[in-house]
């Protein structure tokens, strides 16, 4: 897979694979993308599955075993997480260029 590809994340995607870094349900991503964004994005349920279904497809995050067999519980791969460290690099590259700019 060329990882390049993928880039740039969108918003949403990259705070669910940031909310990722450790395993959780879909719920529990949900609201700790509310938190981290201090309730600037807000996952409807509908967003949050089709989100999962491409980044499974890609092979960014991957379902890993939970407490409750009713809960689907996802983690990044190591994949997932080389995507998201050139993602958080490219958005620090355009912090620095607007800085210089600005």
């Amino acid at each position: 897979m060329d990882i390049k590809k993928i880039l740039p994340l969108t918003e949403t995607t990259f705070y669910i694979m940031l909310s990722l870094i450790e395993p959780s349900h879909g719920y529990a991503i949900m609201q700790k993308v509310e938190e981290i964004s201090n309730g600037r994005v807000r996952i409807a349920a509908g967003t949050m599955y089709g989100a999962t279904e491409n980044l499974l497809k890609q092979k960014l995050i991957c379902e890993v075993p939970g407490e409750d067999k009713r809960r689907r519980v996802y983690q990044l791969t190591n994949t997932g997480k080389d995507v998201l460290k050139l993602e958080v690099k490219r958005l620090k590259e355009l912090v620095a260029l607007a800085d210089q700019l600005l």
